[in-house]
């Protein structure tokens, strides 16, 4: 098993195809917990990149949980499915709340998340 990523030229940022492509492979099992990234340089120079742009999609991918850097000893899949839907449920939690405050029906609130949804994952 080893990393995967190809760069396409269009409208998604390189950033995001990196951050989308990693995040996919690790919660799919293609990357298991505790696989050892490439650094960012080592990664960049392999696709071409700007470090500073694998850096953008690294830090991104740590932020969501999926990843941790330690120290010298480099990054690695994190143990990312648990840690995605505690956050994905608390996000939803804060949601149902903020709209419930702002008096919305709840198939209005139902209909805003799935515009948003939608115009996440449109490719």
């Amino acid at each position: 098993m080893t990393l995967q990523i190809r760069i396409k030229d269009g409208v998604t940022p390189p950033y995001e195809q990196v951050r989308a492509q990693i995040s996919e492979q690790a919660r799919s099992g293609a990357l298991p917990v505790g696989y050892r990234l490439p650094t960012v340089r080592a990664l960049a120079e392999s696709l071409g990149l700007a470090a500073n742009t694998v850096a953008k999609a690294y830090r991104a991918l740590e932020s969501d949980g999926v990843i941790e850097t330690r120290g010298r000893n480099g990054t690695f899949v994190a143990a990312a499915g648990s840690a995605a839907e505690r956050q994905a449920a608390e996000a939803a939690q804060a949601y149902a709340e903020r709209v419930r405050r702002l008096g919305l029906e709840e198939e209005a609130a139902l209909a805003a998340v799935r515009d948003a949804l939608r115009a996440a994952y449109a490719r």
